[in-house]
């Protein structure tokens, strides 16, 4: 299978780089100011990007890091020092950042203590060599959090989701727990007041019940070089 690097963008290393770090820095802290005074996230990183020419993409990066102080807390409050069951998983949002974890690609820490990615989805998926790292490290991790259940939800709508179960099938039969993979049209509704929820998906984490930060663990304790742009102010 030919090697693919989920996420990269090769101008990452210039807009990410320590130099650019200080604008942000300056960006985030106005974008953040905005959004406890109830702006939107989007109508703010567009106010305040253009203020400081930041291309697209170091605004997407700030949207995704950022949320106001009411949100934070609200998510911090929610969240599980240890894992519930049955473990529901956002299976396409955790293994998208596994994969742009282990390419060496970009990764966001927001200020709500998650990690995301900018690689993003638009209905397009296809199984890379990432993939079956990321499920076998996934899957070897959770063995060891000795979680006897674990749910994964995958979109519908995104190409190759039927592919993608069969994987998880095929390779969680190796595994002592218990495993399901359910194709839903929209894994946010399926998620949205449950318990034990795995994801970054801000608006699942404010509506979730109670969530356990997953892929943060696997990336900080499984793949140490892992690139995590993280804002000093914050982190």
């Amino acid at each position: 299978m030919k090697e693919v690097k989920r996420g990269f963008d090769p101008k990452d290393t210039l807009e990410f780089s320590p130099k650019s770090s200080e604008k942000l820095k300056r960006a985030a802290e106005e974008i953040y100011f905005l959004l406890n005074r109830g702006y939107d996230v989007g109508q703010a990183a567009t106010f305040v990007g253009n203020h400081y020419l930041l291309s697209q993409r170091q605004r997407m990066a700030l949207v995704r890091m950022l949320s106001s102080e009411k949100s934070v807390l609200l998510r911090r409050e929610k969240e599980q020092s240890k894992p519930g069951t049955p473990l529901q998983i956002d299976g396409f949002n955790l293994l998208i950042t596994l994969e742009v974890a282990l390419s060496g690609s970009l990764l966001l820490a927001g200020i709500d203590g998650t990690i995301r990615d900018l690689a993003g989805l638009r209905g397009s998926y296809r199984i890379v060599d990432k993939t079956i790292e990321a499920v076998e490290l996934l899957l070897n991790y959770i063995e060891k959090l000795q979680v006897p259940e674990v749910i994964f939800y995958l979109d519908e709508p995104v190409s190759n989701s039927g592919r993608l179960r069969e994987l998880l099938l095929k390779k969680g039969q190796a595994y002592p727990f218990y495993m399901q993979v359910h194709i839903v049209p929209n894994p946010d509704r399926v998620l949205h007041g449950c318990e034990n929820v795995v994801t970054s998906d801000a608006i699942i984490l404010n509506e979730c019940v109670s969530w356990y930060n997953l892929s943060r663990r696997i990336v900080e304790n499984c793949i140490p070089e892992a690139w995590v742009f993280r804002l000093p102010i914050f982190v």
